[in-house]
């Protein structure tokens, strides 16, 4: 193999591939949600068994994990035509990469109070 040509995993490869994970982690949710949401017109007693299902804090924290792969997916999409339409975006993209890791991260502390505070809720009640 010549010499240089071997990606070596920086901030780029590990953003582009957090970026197609999230991206199939998103498309199964939707599979998943038009499945079950389609299941109210064959069995609407099956529907509601389902839905029951979800209210565990199990499928709590999986809801949390949905947020977090949308959020980043979304956050470095943004990211991303930022270094294909903007003439400076190539220099600058490890640093909008970090930039988007905290705005992400700020923002995912924000939101496990509730997913945390819904959890404990349904495990001890009140």
């Amino acid at each position: 193999m010549p010499a240089g040509t071997l990606y070596r995993g920086r901030e780029g490869m590990w953003s582009w591939v957090a970026h197609r994970v999230t991206g199939v982690l998103i498309f199964f949710f939707l599979f998943v949600h038009v499945l079950d949401t389609a299941l109210v017109r064959v069995s609407p007693e099956a529907y509601d068994e389902v839905v029951a299902t979800y209210k565990t804090p199990i499928v709590a924290l999986l809801e949390y994990g949905l947020v977090a792969a949308i959020l980043f997916h979304a956050l470095n999409g943004l990211r991303i035509i930022a270094v294909d339409f903007w003439a400076k975006g190539p220099r600058f993209q490890k640093q909008m990469l970090w930039t988007v890791l905290g705005i992400w991260i700020v923002l995912m502390v924000g939101a496990l109070y509730p997913v945390l505070g819904h959890a404990v809720r349904d495990v001890f009640g009140s």
